[in-house]
């Protein structure tokens, strides 16, 4: 991503970037966290095993995992996301999972799971890692913008009538 100075852009260029960043870190988020809840799962089949349970317990250990993803996390909900189906960073997650047998957790074996581990982990890193970045680009914009409000070379006027 190309750091772009906030103060050498117009107000609309200063708000359709912010906007576009805003998108994009929907989608980014959005991802980060499918990526969180199926890592979860891993490691609940890691201490499945680990504690000797069936996989008749599975339906439960899954309630726990994915109940924890809708009432934890950050105090603001993640904003509606557009169809990801042939979105790059979810096409990405799905061959993650596709190639290290995520849909066969129960039959993999115990290095084949930890590889899975692995390299889930490396992607949600990664993904977090962009986030960051986009974040601090938004602040940086979000920060121009509020300076020009607050100094006077924007309005609230301008918002309403265009």
């Amino acid at each position: 991503m190309n750091a772009v100075d906030p103060q050498t852009l117009s107000l609309d260029e200063l708000r359709t970037l912010r906007n576009e960043l805003q998108s994009e870190d929907d989608v980014v988020s959005y991802v980060r966290r499918v990526a969180q809840a199926r890592l979860d799962l891993v490691r609940a089949e890691s201490h499945r095993r680990e504690r000797g349970e069936s996989h008749e317990d599975l339906p439960s250990e899954l309630r726990v995992v994915l109940s924890s993803h809708l009432t934890g996390g950050p105090p603001r909900p993640p904003r509606p996301v557009e169809n990801l189906d042939d979105h790059e960073l979810s096409d990405r997650l799905d061959s993650v999972c596709a190639e290290y047998g995520f849909s066969r957790l129960e039959d993999l074996m115990p290095s084949e799971l930890q590889s899975l581990d692995d390299q889930l982990t490396a992607f949600e890193r990664q993904v977090s890692d962009d986030r960051r970045e986009r974040y601090e680009r938004l602040d940086a914009l979000s920060a121009e913008l509020v300076r020009r409000y607050r100094e006077g070379e924007a309005s609230v006027d301008g918002l309403l009538g265009g």
